[in-house]
C-alpha cells in the first residue's frame, strides 16, 4: 500500500511519475499549480513496478484519501479487477473493436485492462475529474499505452467523438449521481435526448441512466458495450427509460445481477448489474443471471435465455432474474390487504417541519408527524403517543378554509417561507398550492422503508401522519384492530432485508410495490 496522507502528496508522487515534457489539460495544470514532484525514488520504482505489473496502486490511494462519502457525490466508485477481467473477456468475446471508450474512467481501470486485452484499439478516456485524469494519464504512461490513448477531460453528455472505420466498445462504471445533484439543465437535455428515441425519460433518473442515453447517443449500429452500475434501475419507475432502451436500440445482450457480497464497487455495499449490448442488434432472448461469488462470475457466460416477450411483460426486471416463487396455500400478497403508500414530500424539511419558525403559527394547522425513521423504530410495536414527534405545517390548498383569527398568523408565515425558498422546489412548484404539503391520511401501520435493518412494522394507535421517510400500510377493507395488530405482528416477525433491495453503504431499500408484493397469510390463519 502507498503510504499517502494527501491528495497533495499523492499529485506530487503523480506529477513525479510522468515526463517533464507531458502534455496536462488546462483542469491538470490547475491543480498541480505550485505542487512540487516528490523527490522518494524508492516509492517511484515501487509505484511505477505496480502499475506495469497491472495493478491501480494510485487509485487505490485516491480511493482511500478521498473518503467514499465524498466520492460518492461525484458517483465515483472503483470496480474490483475480477469484475473489469469478466467485462473485458465478454467483450473480446464479441469481436476485436477499433476503439475502446471509457465514460467516467476514473483511474483508467478499464482502459488499462482494454490496452491489453486489444493491443491495436485505440482507447478514449472521458473523466470530468482532473485528479483523477492525472492518476489517469500516470496509469497510461506507465503501461506504455499514451501514444494509442485520447483523454477527454469532459462531462461525458458533452463530449464529442469523431467517426471512425470499425467498432466501437463502449465499457465501463458510469457514475452514480442521485438527480438531487443534477441540474435541471441536464436534466431537460435527458428528456430531449431520450425522447428522440421514442422514449419517455424521468427527471428522477441518476446520472448513470443519462450515460446510456448518451451512449446510444453517440454510438453506431455494430458497436456494443457492458457497463457496471447499482442495480435499482430494474424496478424502479425511472428506470423504464433504460429497460425501453435495452429492448429497443440499445440492443439487451444480457443482464448479470450481482449480490452486494461480490462487492461490485470496491467501497460500497450494493446491488450491481452487469449489462451487456449490441447497439441496433439485439438478439432474439435475453440472457440473464443472478451472480452470488465473483466466483460465479465465470467471464460472464453464464445465465438462462429469456425471450424478449416475456421481459416485455415484466413491469420490473428483478422478477426476470429471480422468479417469485409461488404463493404457499393459505397465504396472499399483502397488497391484497392493503394499499402501501411512501407518506408526503414536503420539498424542504427545514421549511415545513415545525421549529423556531413556525412559533407565531396555531397548533391545529402543526400535524403530529413520523418525520425520521427512528420514530418509528423507537416506537417499537406500537405507535402510541404522539408528544415526541415533530410537527409538520400542513395547510389547505385554498386558505380560505381556516378561521380569520388563523389566517393572518398563516400569512405571515407563508411570507417569510417565501423569502426563504419554500414556493421554488420542485415540489412545490408542482402541487395545486405551494405552501400545501398534503399529509396523507394517518395509516393504522407504518414502516420504515431504507435502513440497514429489516423493516420496522409499528401500529399507529394516535392518528400520527408521516412523510416520505416510511410508508403507511391502508387496508383495502376495514379491518378491526384484532386483525390489525395481527397483520403487523405477523410483519415485524417474518420480513427481512432479503425481501428489499441493497444500495451503496450498504442500505436496503423497499419500494411500496415490493412491501405489496410481500407473501403474508389470510386473516384467518392471522388471528387464529
Amino acid at each position: 500500500m502507498i503510504i499517502i496522507q494527501s491528495e497533495r502528496d499523492l499529485i506530487a508522487l503523480a506529477l513525479a511519475l510522468l515526463p517533464l515534457d507531458s502534455a496536462l489539460s488546462i483542469a491538470e495544470k490547475a491543480i498541480c499549480k505550485g505542487i512540487k514532484r516528490l523527490k522518494n525514488d524508492s516509492l517511484i520504482y515501487e509505484v511505477h513496478a505496480s502499475i506495469v505489473a497491472g495493478h491501480d496502486p494510485l487509485g487505490d490511494a485516491f480511493a482511500r484519501i478521498r473518503p467514499a462519502a465524498v466520492r460518492r457525490a461525484d458517483g465515483a466508485t472503483y470496480t474490483p479487477a475480477p469484475i473489469i477481467h469478466s467485462m473485458m473477456t465478454w467483450a473480446a468475446s464479441e469481436g476485436s473493436p477499433a476503439r475502446v471508450v471509457d465514460a467516467g474512467a476514473g483511474s483508467g481501470r478499464f482502459l488499462l485492462a482494454a490496452g491489453v486485452q486489444f493491443p491495436k484499439a485505440h482507447l478514449v478516456a472521458v473523466e470530468y475529474d482532473p485528479v483523477a485524469v492525472l492518476l489517469l494519464r500516470v496509469n497510461l504512461t506507465a503501461a506504455g499505452l499514451m501514444d494509442r490513448s485520447t483523454i477527454i477531460v469532459q462531462d461525458y453528455r458533452l463530449a464529442e467523438l469523431p467517426t471512425i472505420k470499425g467498432k466501437t466498445l463502449f465499457i465501463g462504471n458510469p457514475p452514480y449521481v442521485r438527480h438531487h445533484l443534477i441540474d435541471e439543465g441536464a436534466k431537460r437535455w435527458f428528456a430531449d435526448t431520450a425522447a428522440g428515441f421514442g422514449v419517455k425519460a424521468s427527471k428522477l433518473a441518476g446520472l448513470h441512466i443519462h450515460f446510456y442515453v448518451r451512449t446510444l447517443e453517440l454510438a453506431r449500429p455494430g458497436d456494443y458495450g457492458a457497463y457496471i452500475t447499482s442495480s435499482e434501475w430494474l424496478d424502479v419507475n425511472y428506470g423504464s427509460t433504460l429497460r425501453k432502451l435495452l429492448a429497443n436500440e440499445l440492443g439487451g445482450v444480457a443482464l448479470h445481477v450481482l449480490d452486494p457480497a461480490v462487492m461490485p464497487f470496491s467501497d460500497a455495499t450494493t446491488t450491481g448489474a452487469i449489462t451487456c449490448f449490441r447497439v441496433g442488434r439485439r438478439p432474439k432472448q435475453f440472457r440473464v443471471r443472478a451472480v452470488e461469488s465473483l466466483e460465479q462470475l465465470n467471464e460472464l457466460s453464464g445465465g438462462r435465455l429469456v425471450p424478449w416477450s416475456t421481459v416485455a411483460a415484466a413491469n420490473r426486471w428483478s422478477i426476470i432474474i429471480r422468479p417469485g416463487a409461488a404463493v404457499p396455500d393459505g397465504y396472499i400478497e399483502l397488497g391484497e390487504l392493503c394499499r402501501v403508500h411512501r407518506g408526503s414530500v414536503t420539498g424542504d424539511n427545514d421549511i415545513w417541519i415545525a421549529g423556531e419558525h413556525t412559533q407565531g403559527l396555531p397548533i391545529d394547522v402543526l400535524t403530529p408527524t413520523v418525520t425520521k425513521a427512528r420514530d418509528l423504530i423507537r416506537a417499537g410495536d406500537t405507535l402510541t403517543d404522539e408528544m415526541g414527534l415533530r410537527r409538520v405545517v400542513d395547510l389547505p390548498a385554498d386558505l380560505d378554509e381556516l378561521p380569520a383569527s388563523t389566517l393572518a398568523s398563516v400569512k405571515r408565515f407563508l411570507l417569510w417561507a417565501k423569502k426563504h425558498g419554500g414556493d421554488q422546489s420542485y415540489t412545490a412548484r408542482n402541487r395545486r398550492a405551494w405552501w400545501s404539503v398534503g399529509l396523507k391520511a394517518p395509516a393504522p401501520i407504518m414502516c420504515t422503508y431504507m435502513a440497514r435493518r429489516a423493516p420496522a412494522f409499528v401500529r399507529n394507535l394516535c392518528d400520527a401522519r408521516h412523510i416520505n421517510i416510511a410508508h403507511g400500510l391502508y387496508p383495502r377493507e376495514p379491518l378491526s384492530n384484532r386483525e390489525l395488530d395481527a397483520l403487523a405482528g405477523w410483519l415485524r416477525h417474518n420480513v427481512g432485508v432479503e425481501s428489499g433491495r441493497t444500495y451503496a453503504g450498504g442500505l436496503t431499500k423497499f419500494e411500496p410495490k415490493e412491501i405489496e408484493r410481500i407473501q403474508v397469510p389470510k386473516l384467518e390463519q392471522l388471528i387464529a
